[in-house]
Protein backbone atom coordinates (compact mmCIF):
# COMPACT_ATOMS: atom_id res chain seq x y z
CA UNK A 1 0.00 0.00 0.00
CA UNK A 2 1.27 3.54 -0.99
CA UNK A 3 1.05 6.89 1.30
CA UNK A 4 -1.41 7.88 -1.48
CA UNK A 5 -3.73 4.64 -0.93
CA UNK A 6 -3.55 5.21 2.65
CA UNK A 7 -4.72 9.24 2.04
CA UNK A 8 -7.52 7.94 -0.49
CA UNK A 9 -8.45 5.07 2.67
CA UNK A 10 -8.25 7.95 5.74
CA UNK A 11 -10.30 10.01 3.41
CA UNK A 12 -13.21 7.57 2.60
CA UNK A 13 -12.81 6.53 6.09
CA UNK A 14 -13.63 9.72 7.48
CA UNK A 15 -16.46 10.28 4.77
CA UNK A 16 -18.01 7.62 6.06
CA UNK A 17 -17.52 8.29 9.83
CA UNK A 18 -18.93 11.76 9.46
CA UNK A 19 -22.10 10.54 7.23
CA UNK A 20 -22.50 7.73 9.99
CA UNK A 21 -22.46 10.84 12.81
CA UNK A 22 -24.91 12.60 10.86
CA UNK A 23 -27.04 10.03 10.58
CA UNK A 24 -27.39 9.50 14.70
CA UNK A 25 -27.44 12.70 15.39
CA UNK A 26 -24.22 13.34 17.58
CA UNK A 27 -21.36 15.10 16.02
CA UNK A 28 -19.08 15.49 18.73
CA UNK A 29 -15.38 15.11 17.86
CA UNK A 30 -13.64 16.23 15.04
CA UNK A 31 -11.70 14.79 11.54
CA UNK A 32 -9.85 12.19 13.67
CA UNK A 33 -13.28 10.68 15.26
CA UNK A 34 -14.84 10.66 12.22
CA UNK A 35 -12.00 8.57 10.60
CA UNK A 36 -11.46 6.53 13.73
CA UNK A 37 -15.49 6.07 13.09
CA UNK A 38 -15.01 5.23 9.77
CA UNK A 39 -13.01 2.53 10.57
CA UNK A 40 -14.80 1.36 13.62
CA UNK A 41 -17.65 1.15 12.02
CA UNK A 42 -16.49 -0.49 9.03
CA UNK A 43 -15.74 -3.73 11.39
CA UNK A 44 -18.66 -3.33 12.83
CA UNK A 45 -20.56 -3.45 9.37
CA UNK A 46 -18.75 -6.16 8.11
CA UNK A 47 -19.11 -7.98 11.49
CA UNK A 48 -23.03 -7.62 11.52
CA UNK A 49 -23.38 -8.23 7.79
CA UNK A 50 -21.47 -11.89 8.03
CA UNK A 51 -23.58 -12.80 11.54
CA UNK A 52 -26.48 -12.76 9.17
CA UNK A 53 -24.83 -13.47 6.28
CA UNK A 54 -25.67 -10.59 4.00
CA UNK A 55 -23.71 -9.61 1.23
CA UNK A 56 -20.66 -6.97 0.87
CA UNK A 57 -22.84 -4.07 -0.60
CA UNK A 58 -20.86 -1.14 -2.13
CA UNK A 59 -17.21 -2.06 -1.62
CA UNK A 60 -14.23 0.83 -2.82
CA UNK A 61 -10.95 -1.48 -3.77
CA UNK A 62 -7.68 1.23 -2.85
CA UNK A 63 -4.86 -0.42 -3.49
CA UNK A 64 -5.00 -4.04 -2.01
CA UNK A 65 -7.62 -3.34 0.38
CA UNK A 66 -11.49 -3.37 0.06
CA UNK A 67 -13.42 -1.13 1.76
CA UNK A 68 -17.08 -1.88 2.08
CA UNK A 69 -18.74 2.09 2.51
CA UNK A 70 -22.40 1.15 3.22
CA UNK A 71 -21.34 -1.08 5.55
CA UNK A 72 -18.89 1.44 7.03
CA UNK A 73 -22.16 3.78 7.23
CA UNK A 74 -23.82 1.71 9.12
CA UNK A 75 -21.85 0.34 11.19
CA UNK A 76 -20.55 3.99 12.12
CA UNK A 77 -24.38 5.08 13.19
CA UNK A 78 -24.89 2.18 14.91
CA UNK A 79 -21.71 2.70 16.77
CA UNK A 80 -22.45 6.56 17.40
CA UNK A 81 -25.84 5.92 18.75
CA UNK A 82 -24.04 3.68 21.10
CA UNK A 83 -21.83 6.04 22.51
CA UNK A 84 -24.48 9.14 22.38
CA UNK A 85 -26.72 6.71 24.45
CA UNK A 86 -24.14 6.32 27.15
CA UNK A 87 -22.93 9.42 26.83
CA UNK A 88 -26.16 11.24 27.70
CA UNK A 89 -27.25 8.77 30.57
CA UNK A 90 -23.64 10.00 32.24
CA UNK A 91 -24.94 13.91 32.61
Amino acid sequence: MTLVDLLVLLLVAGVCGSLGQTISGYTHGGCLASIALGFIGALLGLWLARAFHLPEVFPVRIGTVSFPIIWSIIGSALFVAVISLIARSRV
